[in-house]
């Protein structure tokens, strides 16, 4: 989002009449914001990639149309991202009230509370101080699990019963979550793991937009956006979430995971440009953004993982980290600039992906976690490798293997050393650095390591590892 500008000079509710200033629902202002930016072509959803013709163009109608929404979608598909990034559409400044006894962001033309209204009623304009609230602030969100209805909604305050205050008016409450964010967007994250109690709340905010406690209706008319997120496997099972809940909820929004791997690369690229610079830099192979990638989709394909619970972007994300550290490690003890990946560094994925895969019981058949893993990684350089050879025919270069020749490779090992391994051998390696640009040392060595494990993978060629290096042979 882009740097704040300084808030409206106004600073009395005097100024603020006199400055022509008009009070809207967060909704109109939503609306009214969307509308001009999508007539005046500005980009709606920047850094969102892969869902141009799917979920935002559902979101697009629930702006317009004014709803409330839930986004239904398994983990690592951006639901929070795009929650936070709805903010873009609100205002940048409104005024609010600014009063010590005030509990919530009070719209000076119209407010909500007794004390406000006293306020406006029984002063000057020019004895109202006014405040200003950036957008930025007006988001809050919150995680289901352990949340109590005091947490979001509120409690009665018994200090505030005991000095004379009616159980039936506002001032006795102390207010949660969501009457605070009053003017704004509140976000509720993991929606079927809502206590029953916190969710009949819930429904009477978004139907009636007030506020009911032990029984007792405090007549708030709330003026708020509330988003959910929610994975499909329980949201759907029956007793989750309460079916008045659900009819109240205007739109539903379904992610899903990118549709296509350069969607995927896409995003890592867009995600870890700045990780790749810095003293010791990192260039990275695009086989190798392909390869991070197409593990995470073997990983969302096997029978071995319960794909119920989704296999998160985050998977990509934490995987390619891991890797470009292994490769900057290896840079900063042989100095080699930038350092270069290659897949002796997808060795140390163990650390990245363990516990963020959920095994299905009834598939593994005893497997280990670290097991399926290999079979993913395996099948993923098996599938990129093949469209290498498909398009650069590659696979003669296994033809030097019957010759005897043998190459040692480790993530550890400096690249010079892969050079000094291939200098008898025959102008078909020529072939394999084709598949990636670069003529430095680094680069060579990550085409070398790539072809020979794609050949592996196709048993053209076998390989023998001992002492954390690896030997590929006939």
């Amino acid at each position: 989002m882009n740097v704040a500008t300084a808030a409206p000079a106004a600073t009395t509710l005097k100024e603020l009449l006199d400055s022509g200033w008009e009070s809207k629902t967060v909704k109109q202002e939503m609306r009214d914001n969307f509308t001009r930016m999508l007539a005046s072509g500005e980009e709606l959803f920047p850094g969102i990639v892969g869902y141009d013709d799917t979920v935002i163009p559902e979101i697009n109608l629930a702006l317009l149309a004014g709803h409330d929404l839930l986004f239904l979608g398994e983990k690592g598909q951006a639901k929070s991202r795009i929650m936070r990034m709805l903010t873009r559409f609100l205002d940048e400044w409104i005024p609010y009230i600014d009063h010590p006894d005030l509990a919530v962001h009070e719209d000076p033309l119209k407010p909500v509370t007794s004390l406000g209204r006293r306020l406006v009623t029984e002063h000057d304009p020019e004895d109202i101080n006014i405040a200003w609230w950036h957008r930025r602030d007006r988001y809050s969100e919150r995680l289901s699990p352990g949340t109590k209805f005091a947490d979001i909604i509120g409690e009665i305050d018994p200090a505030k019963l005991t000095g004379g205050v009616s159980m039936s008016a506002e001032e006795a409450l102390s207010f949660g979550l969501i009457p605070r964010m009053h003017r704004g967007i509140f976000a509720m994250n993991e929606l079927p793991e809502l206590d029953d109690l916190v969710q009949v709340g819930l429904f009477n905010i978004l139907e009636e937009r007030d506020v009911q406690i032990r029984g007792y209706p405090i007549r708030f008319d709330l003026d708020i956006v509330i988003l959910f997120s929610a994975n499909p496997s329980t949201y759907n099972r029956s007793g989750k979430v309460i079916p008045q809940l659900k009819d109240r909820i205007g739109t539903i929004v379904q992610t899903h995971y990118p549709t296509e791997r350069d969607q995927g690369v896409d995003i890592l690229q867009q995600e870890v440009g700045e990780d790749l610079q810095g003293e010791y830099p990192v260039q990275v192979p695009y086989f190798m953004f392909q390869l991070i990638e197409e593990i995470t989709e073997q990983a969302r394909k096997s029978k071995y993982i319960d794909q119920a619970s989704g296999v998160s972007a985050r998977f990509s994300l934490a995987n390619f980290r891991t890797m470009v550290a292994s490769a900057r490690q290896r840079g900063i003890l042989h100095g080699e600039k930038p350092a270069v990946p290659r897949i002796s560094d997808l060795g140390h994925l163990y650390s990245s992906s363990l516990g963020k895969l959920e095994l299905d019981l009834m598939g593994t058949h005893q497997m280990s976690e670290r097991q399926v893993l290999d079979a993913v990684v395996a099948k993923a350089i098996e599938v990129i490798f093949a469209e290498y050879v498909e398009e650069h025919g590659l696979a003669e270069i296994a033809e030097i293997f019957r010759g005897g020749v043998r190459v040692e490779v480790g993530d550890l090992l400096p690249s010079a050393d892969y050079a000094d391994r291939l200098k008898n051998v025959p102008p078909a390696w020529d072939l394999a650095f084709e598949v990636n640009a670069g003529d430095s040392d680094a680069a060579r060595a990550s085409c070398v390591e790539f072809v020979l494990a794609g050949l592996y993978s196709m048993d053209r060629i076998s390989r023998a590892q001992r002492h954390g290096k690896i030997e590929y042979e006939i």
